[in-house]
């Protein structure tokens, strides 16, 4: 498994990606991990002692304009778990490829069935853009939330919505 030292980073302004933590993976690690690979793909490892799993790394044009880099943006629970929050703080990091399949949402695929329409467009959807309403589902804290994120869900995906647009129609409607 791959290891190495890096520090966290923080964007300023850089489109949707502005105030992002987020740490550089060497070029020569990305080379050993998925020779040529230059589209997102999914790791595994530790950020210090702090286990990670299914995380992206993410294509990004380098700012010295020398070619393509990965990133891996660094959430508030990844910074938590490894108890570092502010840019500069030097992390170890250990990765390997994380092929394993992101479970979806039983309850989400389980609600889907009782709505053709909704079933439909979800089928249409990319596997990314599938697992956005899964997690989102998964990531709620009680049952009401739930329930709430899976009535969303269906409605936004009958009326052909994809994630952010109805995220974007639901915080309208408030």
């Amino acid at each position: 498994m791959p290891s190495f030292t890096t520090i966290l980073k923080k964007f300023t302004e850089k489109g949707d990606k502005t105030r992002w933590t987020y740490i550089e993976i060497p070029t020569e690690i990305t080379d050993e991990l998925k020779p040529g690979q230059r589209t997102t793909y999914r790791v595994k490892g530790k950020l210090d002692n702090h286990p990670i799993k299914q995380v992206a790394l993410l294509p990004l044009k380098r700012e010295d304009g020398s070619g393509t880099g990965f990133i891996i943006p660094i959430n508030a629970t990844m910074r938590r778990g490894m108890g570092k929050d502010e840019a500069g703080a030097s992390i170890r990091v250990e990765l390997e490829v994380d092929d394993s399949p992101i479970p979806m949402s039983a309850d989400l695929l389980e609600c889907l069935q009782d709505d053709p329409a909704a079933q439909k467009h979800f089928d249409t959807l990319s596997k990314s853009h599938q697992n956005y309403f899964s997690n989102w589902i998964e990531e709620a804290k009680t049952p009401v939330t739930k329930d709430d994120r899976i009535t969303k869900s269906i409605r936004g995906l009958s009326m052909g919505m994809n994630f952010g647009e109805m995220i974007r129609y639901f915080k309208k409607q408030q």
